[in-house]
């Protein structure tokens, strides 16, 4: 069958025939899109590409994936389109729009390499990042953004008012306290695994907090991920239903209902055209910076794309910069361009001055902040049980070049501020392992596996005694016993495991499995594939440092689990590197 196995009757798209090639480096691929963008709309102007017009008996079809938000819009320049008879080379454009939640789009992405559509448009450049994680797969070139959206806070009016609305201006760190510290005022939001608002609402939050002074300061984001994980909505339109209708007692003491909410100003925009005047948002700007939703238009598979089809693809997307699209999409809430928005259109979502509603703008969070505010958010929601073991054999003493510590040196220090991500409500533990630690055992379990707020006796907690036991671990004479101890961990962590919590084990290795005596490769992945429980999930985040180590191996015994092996350079990638297994092991 081809992509479109339902085409329209006048639409004659050749199908693909060309092989499927490799993902390319997003940053070239970027630029060469652009340049053809570029000089699309030049010849464009000089007349060298047909825009009206009569067409050709046949068309060239486009399907495009959208945000639902944005959907709408694209949909209606994409009606203009034909009806003004726009063409792309003599051939009328034939663009179809279907809406579908971005985060849905990037993991069908990364499980297929047949798509069914040319042109994506997420609301976040975030999921065109998480769609191509991999080395492998569909091809992924974003061409330029068509839209963008600020990230604010919008309460309803009485809330609003309280908190001296308009003129009383916040940080974000300063905003989100505001709206969490006493129950007349419910703060709400879409889930950040599922919603970019939400991730990069949460981003921000953790970096406003981090800048902040005060003995909380460091912890308020964790405790802000906790309070929101139990009024999340599961989608940003979800979260809109939430909000309070009006100003009476029984939408206010609705514990289901939100006074305040985490939203793009689009959002707000929207959901004001309906609401009743006690029901609408009105939007803060935090004056530390407001991250943007940016829509990028991405070509899927523009390798694999006729001529036709990739022309017209980005035909489109050069009809959409134009005045009359600008002004489509401004009519459904979205900034478009570089200029200060209209007035009308903040107005309409809930902004008024003083907000900054057109200078507060954030620089765009990187991936390895994003990253890391997901893995703290899906060990928040979900409380952790973790058990790390570490590799201690003697070669763990060798000096990582450029830093002038141990391996282990370095792993101790990872280890200890990967903590701080854990809340108390975790359960960790530690176990080491060379050759012959116990007697015959080549592994020695030091701390059980506990709640980190629980007491360790002494005056201590468990995660002092965590601490303490990382700070205390030493390179021993034996080689790595790995298989041996892989198999005693998770059968372990197995029999501990915990519902309702992220049961994992972590193992740390540097080297392969250098013990004769030990069970072979293959038998331990068989094993573990007889013991893994799809009920009681304990995926293996199994991590090979250094270039010693065997990411082959790691891989496999982790696969095995339904867990994943990676390997680094440097044990100081182990907080990230873990977060990251977290992750992927959380979603599955």
């Amino acid at each position: 069958m081809g992509r479109h196995q339902s085409p329209a009757p006048y639409a004659t798209d050749v199908a693909r025939s060309r092989p499927r090639a490799r993902r390319r480096t997003v940053a070239i691929a970027t630029v060469l899109v652009l340049g053809v963008a570029t000089g699309a709309g030049v010849a464009a102007k000089q007349g060298l590409l047909t825009f009206a017009g009569a067409c050709e008996d046949d068309a060239v079809r486009v399907d495009v994936l959208a945000s639902p938000d944005i959907a709408p819009a694209l949909d209606e320049a994409a009606d203009r389109a034909r009806d003004q008879d726009v063409t792309s080379d003599g051939r009328c454009l034939d663009v179809r729009v279907q809406s579908k939640e971005a985060h849905k789009v990037a993991g069908s992405l990364q499980a297929t390499d047949s798509p069914e559509f040319e042109v994506w448009v997420p609301d976040s450049d975030l999921w065109v990042d998480r769609a191509g994680l991999g080395d492998d797969g569909v091809p992924l070139t974003p061409a330029g953004n068509i839209a963008s959206s600020p990230v604010t806070m919008g309460m309803v009016p009485s809330a609003a008012d309280s908190a001296g609305w308009p003129e009383k201006r916040y940080t974000w760190a300063e905003l989100t306290a505001l709206a969490t510290e006493d129950d007349k005022v419910r703060l709400g939001a879409a889930d950040p695994a599922r919603s970019a608002s939400g991730l990069l609402a949460l981003t921000k939050i953790g970096e406003s907090a981090a800048k902040a002074e005060g003995p909380e300061s460091d912890t308020q984001v964790a405790a802000t991920a906790k309070l929101l994980a139990q009024r999340v909505s599961d989608s940003d339109t979800h979260a809109l239903e939430t909000v309070a209708r009006d100003d009476s007692g029984t939408e206010q003491g609705n514990p289901r209902r939100n006074q305040a909410l985490i939203v793009s100003e689009q959002a707000a925009f929207a959901h004001n055209r309906s609401a009743n005047q006690d029901g609408r948002l009105e939007l803060f700007y935090p004056k530390d910076g407001a991250p943007r939703l940016d829509y990028p238009y991405t070509l899927v598979d523009e390798p694999g794309m006729s001529t036709d089809e990739s022309r017209a693809a980005l035909r489109f997307m050069t009809l959409l910069g134009e005045e009359d699209s600008r002004g489509v999409f401004e009519k459904h809430g979205f900034r478009t361009g570089t200029q200060d928005p209209s007035e009308d259109l903040v107005t309409a979502a809930g902004g008024r001055e003083p907000q900054p509603y057109a200078t507060a703008s954030a620089e765009p969070p990187s991936p390895k902040d994003l990253q890391a505010t997901l893995g703290m958010w899906t060990i928040t929601v979900q409380s952790a049980r973790l058990t790390t073991v570490v590799d201690v054999s003697n070669s763990m003493g060798r000096t990582v070049p450029a830093r002038g510590q141990s391996r282990l040196e370095v792993t101790k220090a990872s280890l200890t501020k990967a903590l701080s991500q854990f809340t108390s409500e975790d359960e960790i533990g530690v176990w080491e392992f060379a050759t012959y630690l116990d007697g015959e055992r080549d592994y020695r379990k030091l701390v059980d596996t506990r709640r980190l707020g629980d007491s360790a006796g002494n005056g201590t907690t468990q995660r002092e005694r965590l601490i303490a036991a990382y700070g205390a671990l030493q390179p021993k004479p034996g080689y790595t016993g790995l298989y041996d101890t892989t198999l005693a961990a998770y059968k372990d962590a197995q029999k501990s495991y915990v519902k309702g919590k992220f049961n994992a084990l972590v193992i740390l290795t540097d080297g392969a499995n250098q013990d004769p005596g030990s069970i072979s490769r293959a038998a331990l992945v068989k094993e573990l594939k007889r013991l893994a429980d799809p009920k009681r999930p304990v995926p293996l985040i199994a991590i090979a440092v250094g270039p010693d180590a065997d990411k082959n191996e790691v891989q496999e015994i982790a696969a095995a689990t339904g867990g994943t092996g990676y390997q680094i350079d440097d044990p100081a990638q182990m907080q990230e590197v873990i977060l990251k297994a977290i992750i992927a092991a959380g979603g599955n």
